[in-house]
């Protein structure tokens, strides 16, 4: 057996090889896949989030509505008060924490598609370079019944898709000029 190097990224790899003839044949070596990287979540401090932002609220990724900050008390930090609705379900959701502390802030995205069918509940949708895709449900609510009403009436629209934390939604249409 020879030990090879695999340089990728500019970081070395050692290889265990194994040498037949010319060709080198790598034994059982399992590459996972990761994904790009980022992480869904990144901290910060208490003291500067701000009204209209996100921050993630009993493992929930909220959107803050209220803020206000208590003044430091004899013992302790000044504490802020946080009132957030949960992006997904609209749930009002509340948390208070030390100024200085840190937060979990969702990283929130929104993205619009172009709806190409509605079927069976679910959405086919296609993104500014093409792409299509098609494991979106239909809301279940005023929104999907607008979806369906657009739809059928053959008009050309877009949808915004809202994605945090590995969940996605539909949140809003719009009308493509």
């Amino acid at each position: 057996m020879h030990l090879k190097k695999l340089y990728a990224c500019e970081v070395t790899l050692p290889i265990w090889c194994r040498k037949t003839q010319e060709q080198h044949i790598m034994t059982d070596v399992d590459f996972q896949s990761g994904d790009s990287g980022a992480s869904s979540t990144y901290p910060q401090q208490c003291s500067a989030l701000r009204k209209n932002g996100y921050v993630m609220i009993k493992e929930r990724p909220c959107k803050i509505v209220e803020m206000s900050t208590s003044k430091t008390g004899k013992h302790g930090h000044a504490k802020v008060h946080l009132v957030g609705i949960d992006v997904f379900t609209q749930k009002k959701l509340e948390d208070i924490c030390p100024s200085t502390h840190n937060m979990d802030v969702p990283n929130v995205t929104r993205k619009d598609y172009q709806v190409i069918d509605v079927s069976e509940g679910y959405l086919s949708l296609m993104d500014d370079g093409g792409n299509t895709r098609e494991d979106l449900k239909l809301p279940d609510n005023e929104l999907g019944k607008e979806i369906e009403k657009r739809f059928d009436n053959g008009e050309t629209f877009m949808v915004s898709v809202l994605k945090a934390l590995d969940e996605e939604m539909v949140v809003g249409t719009k009308v493509v000029s």
